[in-house]
């Protein structure tokens, strides 16, 4: 019979085996866009075919063109905005790790194909690592990541395996390392958030529950250090500040100061973009109808909208930290990955994009929490809906056909997950994680009461 260790050791290995294949079929779907013949910048002439119509769009063959990739400048260095909005001389809109990432996948690509091949290569190992460590913490759940449909969807569409690879080591070394102290966990994870940042933003929101956390005392207030005489570790708590604000100036810093025009102008394009029917929000869908067809920049909707949007985003975060700490009240111990888990589904709701592939962000909280399996399944389904029917919207509105089945399958995604994701804020914000069961004042791993079972039997 396997020893307990065995089986934990087998379980994360077997996930990220599956990854692998799974991650082959991404490769595979998005490749059917790429290929020859090419044009003279680079571009298969297949990929304006196909992209909607076969659902083999991905972003990385996208900005191929149009961001000086193609030239295999340095980002942001040289870069800017134009008056008319869009991004110039190597400038890309998103932060600068992942521009450090696409101009890597450019080195020694000569066409959209080889670049979205290297970068697939680059992007693989981070879905791997993923795949372990939730393979670690939660075991077999953790094949919702690796065996799921969003991962053939959107492993390659995007730069989000990266940050979704920080965000989840960032809760794997607070999480899998109990026996290091507290803070030295906590400032670690702390810079692996702020390492989120600088690839796509949101691990910063983490930030924040994690340093209520270490405030607390960790699992049942027993962490603080023996330094700390109150109820309080006020300083603990300033430190994971600190270590992810000195992380994030200090990745930044260097592009500020050598491209401050072209590393300004990414936040410039993500402040003025607009929920139009690109961006699969509630906003565009929802909102949008009772202003009227007028849509576009300075119209009162888009206005409404950004001002409302990051208003109702900051108030998701404030009223998820006020009931984590609530929590933390009744048990002892503050809910900090179920907190982070319901801010994540904050902003997916209520920010003013909601790109399909975001849902690679949401699966390691699906994986780690424990939330209904046919919620779970519902989600997937919403996502398939939106993933697959906004292409097919945009194919048939591209050849002027009758488009009134693919907008009703991006409407069932667009409310189909955001009903869900409502649904998920409340839940996780009362879950405990998957592979431990609640104790009186702590969270216990399963396996550590088997083996407390055994010796009392």
């Amino acid at each position: 019979m396997r020893t307990p260790m065995r089986a934990s050791l087998w379980t994360p290995l077997v996930v990220t085996l599956v990854c692998g294949l799974t991650l082959a079929l991404g490769y595979l779907n998005k490749a059917r866009c790429a290929g020859v013949p090419y044009d003279e910048q680079g571009r298969s002439l297949v990929f304006d075919r196909l992209k909607d119509s076969s659902v083999c769009y991905s972003d990385i063959q996208f900005l191929w063109l149009g961001r000086s990739i193609n030239d295999h400048v340095f980002p942001y260095i040289s870069g800017g905005i134009n008056g008319t909005g869009g991004l110039v001389g190597g400038t890309v809109e998103y932060p600068v790790l992942s521009g450090l990432l696409m101009w890597i996948g450019a080195i020694g690509s000569h066409t959209d194909a080889a670049f979205l091949l290297h970068s697939a290569l680059i992007l693989t190992p981070f879905a791997l690592a993923t795949a372990w460590m939730l393979g670690r913490l939660s075991g077999w759940p953790a094949l919702l990541w690796s065996a799921g449909p969003p991962l053939v969807l959107y492993a390659f569409h995007n730069w989000e395996l990266p940050v979704v690879a920080a965000a989840t080591a960032g809760i794997f070394v607070v999480l899998a390392y109990d026996a290091v102290p507290l803070r030295t966990r906590a400032v670690l994870a702390a810079v692996l958030f702020a390492i989120g940042v600088c690839l796509k933003i949101y691990p910063g929101a983490f930030v924040l529950p994690l340093m209520a956390y270490v405030l607390t005392g960790g699992v049942g207030g027993r962490e603080l250090p023996p330094s700390v005489s109150g109820r309080y570790d006020v300083k603990g708590a300033l430190a994971v500040a600190g270590a992810a604000v000195a992380t994030t100036v200090a990745i930044n810093l260097p592009f500020a100061i050598l491209g401050r025009e072209g590393w300004l102008a990414s936040f410039a394009f993500q402040s003025d973009r607009q929920a139009d029917v690109t961006t699969n929000s509630v906003w565009y869908w929802g909102i949008r109808p009772l202003f009227g067809s007028v849509d576009g920049p300075g119209s009162a909707y888009a206005d409404f909208v950004s001002f409302a949007s990051p208003l109702l985003v900051i108030a998701s975060f404030a009223l998820a930290v006020w009931l984590g700490w609530r929590r933390y009240l009744r048990e002892g111990t503050y809910p900090w990955v179920a907190v982070s888990g319901a801010m994540l589904c904050g902003f997916l709701l209520l920010h003013k994009v909601h790109s399909p592939q975001y849902t690679l962000w949401l699966i390691p909280f699906l994986v780690l929490l424990r939330v209904p399996w046919t919620l779970v399944g519902a989600y997937l389904i919403a996502d398939l809906s939106l993933g697959i029917g906004v292409f097919r919207f945009f194919a048939a509105l591209g050849a002027g056909e009758d488009a009134s089945t693919e907008e009703f399958a991006v409407q069932f995604g667009v409310w189909g997950r955001a009903v869900l994701l409502l649904v998920f804020f409340v839940l996780f914000l009362r879950a405990d994680l998957r592979g431990y069961r609640r104790g009186r004042h702590e969270a216990v791993p399963e396996p550590v009461i088997a083996e407390a079972a055994k010796s009392t039997a």
